[in-house]
């Protein structure tokens, strides 16, 4: 299927993970010799479909633009102390000509596989409802807290990744109308499942991961050599 819809990604690359336990946010780490967000947003730049990429930093971030000009897309943006809030000024940031469509993907997950970003773009297009990509939860689930309490049923459990591609419309209204009612928001999705809309989950590798510990970075620098050496086989 042909995408004619217009489309902008949205990165929010604002937050400082501190559970990295490194001096610079570690969207700015090095990993297989460029930084963890050059390489997200090498990725997306490979995106035809994609109009404009948009970056959503912190005013005071002092990395940005020290990086390599990537890709004539991408545009920063002003963002906020929040996930939630970053992501909303990049959409407010598109209001005087907004896209059809918006691809929300985190910018410490540099591992995504484009053929699972464009099924998903594909699959919510065609059903006209947003949705996410998402993997099924394979481990066995416990509840509790210091103690085991209960076991959960793991055969309707997703564990949600990034891209999660909604309307622009959409995304805008439940994201403003939420952050305004204090609901807290983890992703976009919460945002349109609060709003009581659709989010169709789309199966996608479940090796892109998010980079969130140090033992994370050397998962993932693992995991790129391997995905390199598949696409050059």
């Amino acid at each position: 299927m042909k995408i004619k819809q217009t489309i902008t990604a949205i990165v929010p690359a604002a937050g400082v993970g501190s559970r990295m336990q490194h001096s610079a946010p570690k969207q700015y780490i090095e990993l297989a010799g460029k930084t963890i967000l050059e390489h997200t947003l090498s990725k997306l730049a490979e995106l035809n479909e994609l109009n404009t990429i948009k970056v959503a930093i912190s005013d005071d971030d002092g990395y940005f633009a020290d990086l390599p000009h990537i890709d004539k897309r991408i545009e920063r943006v002003s963002g906020g102390k929040e996930r939630a809030d970053s992501v909303l000024n990049a959409l407010l940031s598109l209001a005087d000509n907004p896209p059809d469509w918006v691809l929300v993907h985190d910018a410490a997950r540099p591992l995504v596989c484009l053929a699972d970003i464009q099924r998903l773009m594909t699959e919510c297009i065609a059903a006209n409802e947003g949705g996410i990509l998402a993997s099924k939860v394979k481990d066995t689930i416990k509840r509790g807290h210091t103690h085991s309490e209960q076991t959960v049923p793991r055969d309707d459990l997703w564990q949600a990744l990034t891209p999660q591609f909604f309307p622009y419309q959409a995304l805008t209204n439940a994201l403003s109308s939420a952050l305004k009612n204090g609901v807290t928001i983890t992703d976009e999705a919460s945002a349109i499942e609060w709003a009581k809309q659709p989010v169709k989950l789309v199966a996608g590798r479940s090796d892109n991961i998010k980079i969130t510990t140090p033992e994370d970075l050397d998962l993932a620098a693992f995991l790129l050599q391997k995905q390199q050496n598949e696409s050059t086989s």
